[in-house]
């Protein structure tokens, strides 16, 4: 046994109370998931189900409209990180190479914008989206006015997350393209953003689990069932209720978070490039 192989067992053993933490609770869902209703709440209670009831998910999938649900949360969480992340990259390459009066002060702002929590803008979110006339109404029960509130929710984080690793990229490399006739535009093209796409993209993998994990605005800004997103939906079938179906509550979780780990796994490699930003290129 070579020694690099020793390494890997020594850390995976290291690393296994901590991997077991983490995929409890998943394991939970999955065997809630499957149980037939009457051993749910059996007491005592039973980790692993008498047969497997995977009528569950289709009967979850009923009760909760989780196509729609799913196209709901794909088109607001794809949407606003893409218009997000656009809107980011000029205004952090201008914080990065620019210099202008009130920069300390503008960065120190979107520092103080990453405190406040949605929950503490709802009424004045709900109150606005009222007053803009769209279509027949306004913009409260569209997916409009989510998409653009995640976009100003998203950018302030994804302007900071950028123009700190916009800093690092030397400014040598774009002089060098001015040398041999680029533009400033065509620099930032052709050079400038081809080195910072693993910033660019854990950035909008940030950016896309915070859309896809929002509740409150989603929550007060949508109504009808047809426009909700699977964080709403998931909920109802909760709240409100006499009797709660824990095993379809626990199905559509466990749904839930495949394409946001789906997303992670296709993209981890620029995730990994992305946390050593600030090391030395």
């Amino acid at each position: 046994m070579n020694s690099k192989l020793k390494r890997s067992i020594l850390c995976w053993l290291a690393l296994s109370p901590l991997v077991i933490v983490v995929l409890f609770p998943f394991v939970v869902m999955l065997l809630t998931a499957v149980k037939p209703q009457i051993e749910v709440l059996s007491y005592p209670t039973r980790w692993f189900p008498s047969h497997f009831a995977w009528q569950n998910f289709s009967e979850m999938w009923e009760a909760t409209q989780f196509g729609t649900a799913l196209t709901n949360s794909l088109i607001l969480s794809s949407l606003s990180t893409l218009f997000g992340v656009a809107i980011s990259i000029p205004a952090a390459y201008a914080l990065a190479r620019f210099p202008f009066r009130g920069k300390g002060l503008y960065r120190r702002f979107l520092l103080f914008t990453q405190m406040l929590s949605p929950i503490l803008l709802v009424i004045g979110l709900f109150r606005l989206a009222a007053a803009i006339p769209y279509g027949d109404g306004n913009l409260v029960d569209s997916h409009i006015g989510v998409i653009a509130t995640y976009t100003a929710l998203n950018t302030a984080f994804s302007v900071w997350m950028l123009q700190s690793y916009f800093s690092t990229i030397p400014r040598d490399m774009e002089e060098a393209a001015w040398l041999e006739g680029c533009g400033r535009a065509k620099a930032v093209f052709k050079v400038f953003l081809p080195m910072a796409i693993p910033a660019i993209v854990v950035t909008a993998i940030f950016a896309f689990i915070n859309a896809w994990n929002e509740f409150a605005v989603v929550y007060t800004l949508i109504r009808s069932p047809e426009n909700k997103p699977l964080t709403v939906q998931i909920v109802d079938l909760v709240a409100g209720r006499y009797s709660v179906e824990w095993q379809q509550v626990m199905a559509a979780a466990l749904l839930a978070t495949l394409p946001v780990a789906i997303l992670f796994s296709w993209l981890q490699k620029y995730f990994v490039k992305g946390l050593s930003m600030g090391s030395v290129k």
